[in-house]
């Protein structure tokens, strides 16, 4: 399936081969390494890309990660990526996001999130998308709050990329 939707300041899309090289470099300053995104990912994230570009044409979010590219509708540039992901602990499908730190605090996460949402109860037949915030990431849960997530329970949690138990949020957004 070939994503494409369009706000007002972005546009968000399919992965493409080519993006690993903007996600790469956003990388670099060690602020994506919560997501599993370390300095290194150079090194692996060609196969990344090529393993979201499978899962899109799949299509099944009750199953795989499906990741989009979100980029400033004004020139093309890549600034992050939006999507969501399967998760196995709850048997349930969780919204995924991030931007490179240059593109922090101007709104686009609220922006491609709000309208990922939107696509995602269209396109599916799921009534609710989950996320699972650290605690310590205080931007990422007030974001999830703007739109609407519902803070459902506060526990000690170890994630797929943590080494250890830490405080997390567990939200929840149910379709109206």
């Amino acid at each position: 399936m070939k994503l494409k939707i369009e706000t007002d300041r972005l546009v968000i899309r399919s992965i493409q081969y080519g993006d690993e090289k903007s996600f790469a470099e956003m990388a670099q300053d060690g602020s994506l390494e919560a997501i599993g995104f370390d300095c290194n990912c150079s090194e692996w994230i060609e196969d990344w890309i090529e393993e979201a570009v499978e899962y899109d044409k799949r299509d099944n979010p009750e199953n795989d990660y499906l990741a989009y590219t979100v980029c400033l509708k004004k020139d093309n540039r890549i600034i992050g990526s939006v999507g969501c992901s399967w998760y196995n602990d709850f048997e349930q499908t969780g919204v995924t996001y991030f931007l490179g730190k240059e593109y922090r605090g101007k709104g686009y996460a609220l922006e491609s999130l709000k309208a990922y949402i939107e696509y995602f109860f269209k396109q599916y037949q799921i009534n609710k998308i989950i996320a699972t915030i650290r605690d310590d990431n205080i931007n990422s849960w007030k974001l999830l709050e703007k739109t609407d997530f519902y803070l459902c329970e506060k526990k000690m949690w170890k994630d797929y990329d943590d080494s250890k138990e830490c405080m997390y949020r567990f939200y929840e957004f149910v379709k109206q």
